[in-house]
């Protein structure tokens, strides 16, 4: 593509894909407050004796409007509408002055009034000092008067909506939690049932941002079963909109969808075009979330059909074509673009029609066509772009919208940078960086300073590059809790697009080799891994507060973090009291990965074995030979792998140094990363609970061998056995909850995945998923009974195919709250597991010997076994957590 000038182009993510891509905290708080605070202004100008006006002239004097509006209510309507139209400069404008009319006047419940209203304008404009002071002095303005009536308490509960709503901008969530109760219950007191759930629903969006995800949702599906119950009105299919969005945000997309289709079948009853069309639009993005791809199409169709707003249907024809541009369908894809743009130049200047730009344009940017007018098609859009992106630009100063702005800098830097123009994205993004910085804009900085350090990072300048990543890395830490508790689809898209800044800051830090640089590549990879645990659980409830330090654990255990690079591997090495030292292969990360998974393939029975030792002690020469001196002279036994990408599926026993493969010399030891490490217990007298299925229960097959394995282990150590009929999710509750067991051991059917939908264990009448796990062990940690030592899973295995299988793996012994995990990465024999088993225990049975060493002694013995001296029967068996 040719150079185009700075001043004419520049690029912007597709609104729908925007949202699911990069800053999610923007998703919960646009998306559903968004709604929730159009509902509120929608109550609040409900208010009697406020009669709608049409809209005044944008440039106006203000001396000459209130002359000019003889019922000064009019101001405040007059603002209303600039707001609903996205020009929030003019709607703060206008209620700024009917607020001086007011104090004038002294009329006190209509200054109440529009400093609720100023907050909000303030807050979309990303003023927050000035919100905060607004509704701060409205409420304090109710709360003196001596005789507050429906009024006045019902103007109390929408500022404290609004206040609450401040307060999580700023991160001070529990604060708005609270506000949000208060809210409610005042609401509640003054009947107002709409205003009460709108507070319960921001409740619930706070209690996301904490990481309290199930209780979120346990409040969402409160507040549906109390709006069903309501008399059918607009306002209750408003309400079930919102919920229904809600729902969809915290991944629940078939009950967003029946609370969507309630929505939508009270609108229809009301005769409401405008709540139809916006209803069919939310379901058509339900059914986009479930890859129903045409039905999407159909439901956005119906939008456009229906709507009598020209934003929303144009949002409606946006998302179609984005549709159409992901699917490649690029001749259908052409037909709608004439409407979009005939719709796009009729649009006033407002935040809605400058996203609306931005999204044609990256779809324009995404659209390419094959055949022999490819070229001419590009240079068309190349133009189309140009024009949509230099106006965005233009608008967003023009009404002062200063986040819209710098999403508009932020993306034509990201355009330069694509286009190879570096020093004018650098300009540019650079800009974007410092709006964000002035208005505290957290997600807005976190994407601009990325985007700082990729373009520095692309033109070799890593001292600049190294402190926009830093930028980059703490707001998104600051962000956590917000970037996770989403649906699972949008999670996979935050791990395409963020993860990317943590890699790139490692690989620079790695650049230089100095030990500040190495402990804080470890700190970023470390937060990565929890990050990506975060969204297997859509629950940032891992603290990672306390790292522990590896002299205080074992003296005799190295660490050894393989980080996946996109040009290399970069290995860090940990050894108790020793400085940080790190070692590297040079390989492109395609390459790393296509050996990882001819391993992992050459651990079937049916492999070379010579091909499969090749391939092991080239990894091995990778990660283990660069440290074997400082291992051997250290006298390390144990080594403890933080492993990176496609090593987590692979077992690290199996790596071959040429004569002997690692656990011959190394007991070896997995871990989600040491902040996640569990204190280990005194070893006390064994005692195990037992449980496991024999027979084919629902399409899987019979475990004939369970019933030997549960016998081996039985003999081992005191034991509780549930078997067959005998072993349902109910019943190892009870077990689990009724007697302190150190050890349970689960011998039956059971996959990993990095899904939770697909991570689960088999019961004899049902299925134990992740969640089932978290509750099961709830009641074991809130009393005193001792904490799970160590877990066993025998009879697992990794979802095919999936390369992240081991989350879910690394979910069930998080979840458990074990200090140790015994699992299978794959179904092996059950003659072998039952040996292996049964050995283990005997190794565990010795005091001398810690949890690694015993497995690491059980497998040595199986591998003697002439029958099961491949490591297909032996290496399946990792642990993970606790060695001790």
């Amino acid at each position: 593509m040719r150079k185009i000038s700075r001043r004419k182009r520049y690029n912007y993510l597709n609104k729908k894909e925007f949202w699911r891509t990069w800053l999610f905290s923007n998703l919960k708080i646009n998306v559903v407050w968004l709604f929730c605070i159009c509902l509120i202004l929608s109550l609040l100008l409900a208010i009697k004796n406020i009669p709608a006006v049409a809209n005044q002239s944008i440039l106006s004097d203000s001396n000459q409007e209130i002359q000019q509006l003889s019922n000064s209510s009019e101001l405040l309507q007059q603002g209303k509408n600039y707001y609903q139209a996205g020009q929030y400069t003019e709607a703060a404008r206008v209620w700024e002055n009917a607020l001086k009319f007011y104090q004038s006047q002294k009329e006190i419940i209509s200054q109440v009034q529009v400093l609720n209203y100023l907050a909000l304008a303030y807050k979309d404009l990303g003023k927050n000092p000035q919100a905060q002071t607004a509704i701060a002095e409205s409420i304090n303005i109710i709360k003196s008067l001596k005789i507050p009536d429906t009024k006045s308490s019902l103007l109390l509960a929408q500022a404290l909506n609004t206040q609450g709503t401040l307060q999580i901008l700023q991160g001070q969530t529990d604060t708005a939690i609270d506000t949000w109760k208060q809210a409610a219950v005042t609401y509640e007191r003054s009947g107002d049932k709409t205003g009460k759930l709108i507070s319960q629903i921001n409740q619930a969006q706070g209690l996301q941002t904490l990481g309290q995800y199930r209780r979120a949702k346990t409040l969402l599906e409160e507040l549906v079963t109390e709006l069903q119950n309501q008399p059918d009105s607009l306002l209750k299919a408003q309400g079930l909109r919102s919920l229904g969005i809600a729902l969809q945000t915290v991944g629940d997309l078939k009950q967003s969808k029946t609370i969507l289709d309630k929505s939508w079948e009270i609108s229809k009853q009301f005769n409401s075009p405008t709540d139809v069309s916006a209803v069919l639009f939310s379901i058509g993005n339900v059914a986009r979330d479930l890859q129903q791809y045409d039905v999407a199409w159909t439901y956005y169709q119906q939008a456009v059909n229906l709507s009598p707003q020209l934003q929303a249907k144009l949002e409606a024809q946006l998302n179609q074509l984005s549709l159409l541009v992901k699917l490649q369908n690029w001749e259908s894809a052409q037909t709608i673009i004439p409407e979009i743009e005939t719709n796009l130049t009729q649009l006033p200047p407002s935040r809605p029609a400058i996203y609306a730009k931005i999204n044609f344009a990256e779809s324009l940017m995404d659209l390419k066509p094959a055949g022999e007018g490819r070229k001419a098609v590009l240079d068309t859009n190349a133009v189309k772009i140009s024009h949509l992106l230099a106006t965005a630009i233009q608008q967003a100063k023009e009404i002062k919208d200063p986040r819209a702005e710098v999403y508009s800098l932020n993306q034509l830097g990201k355009l330069y940078q694509q286009n190879n123009q570096l020093a004018d994205a650098a300009t540019l993004t650079q800009q974007a960086l410092t709006i964000a910085q002035e208005i505290n804009a957290i997600d807005l900085v976190a994407r601009a300073a990325g985007q700082v350090g990729a373009i520095a990072k692309e033109r070799g300048d890593s001292n600049s590059a190294i402190p926009a990543y830093e930028i980059a890395f703490n707001n998104l830490q600051s962000l956590r809790s917000d970037l996770v508790a989403i649906n699972r689809d949008v999670q996979f898209n935050f791990k395409e697009s963020v993860e990317p800044i943590y890699r790139d800051y490692v690989s620079l830090l790695l650049q230089k080799d100095n030990q500040s640089n190495l402990k804080q590549a470890l700190q970023v990879m470390e937060a990565l891994q929890l990050a990506e645990l975060d969204n297997f659980f859509r629950d940032a409830c891992l603290d990672n507060s306390n790292p522990v330090v590896l002299e205080k654990i074992d003296l005799h255990a190295a660490v050894i973090y393989p980080i996946i690079l996109s040009d290399r591997l970069e290995v860090i090495l940990s050894v108790p009291n020793q400085s940080l030292r790190h070692y590297s292969t040079q390989l492109p990360k395609q390459q790393i990965e296509t050996i990882l998974k001819q391993l992992y393939s050459s651990l079937s029975p049916g492999y070379s074995s010579k091909e499969r030792l090749r391939l092991s002690q080239e990894i091995y020469n990778w990660l283990i030979a660069p440290a074997q001196a400082t291992l051997q002279k250290s006298s390390i036994k144990t080594l403890v792998f933080i492993p990176d990408s496609l090593l987590r599926n692979l077992p690290m026993a199996v790596l071959y140094d040429g004569k002997q493969y690692l656990i011959e010399n190394y007991s070896v030891v997995l871990s989600p990363g040491l902040q996640l490490f569990p204190q280990g217990l005194q070893r006390q007298k064994l005692s195990v609970l037992a449980a496991g299925l024999t027979e084919a229960r629902q399409g899987f097959n019979p475990l004939p061998g369970v019933t030997e394995e549960i016998k081996e282990v039985t003999t081992e150590v005191n034991s509780q056995v549930l078997l067959d009929q005998k072993f349902s999710r109910d019943s190892l509750k009870a077990a689990i909850a009724n007697k302190s067991f150190p050890i349970v051991h689960l011998a039956t059917h059971g996959q990993f995945s990095s899904n939770p939908e697909e991570t689960f264990l088999l019961t004899w009448g049902d299925r134990i998923s992740i969640q089932d796990f978290d509750l099961l062990f709830k009641n074991r940690s809130q009393t005193n009974i001792e904490p799970i030592e160590l877990l066993v899973m025998s009879a697992c295995q990794t979802a095919v195919g999936d390369n992240r299988a081991t989350l879910g793996l690394a979910g069930f012994a998080l979840r458990s709250g074990a200090k140790s995990t015994l699992a299978s990465l794959w179904s092996v024999s059950d003659e072998s597991t039952s040996s292996l088993m049964k050995e283990f225990y005997h190794q565990l049975s010795n005091p001398k010997l810690n949890k690694a060493e015993a497995l690491q002694q059980a497998q040595i013995k199986i591998m003697a076994n002439p029958l099961y001296k491949h490591p297909y029967f032996w290496s399946s068996f990792v642990l993970v957590g606790n060695w001790l």
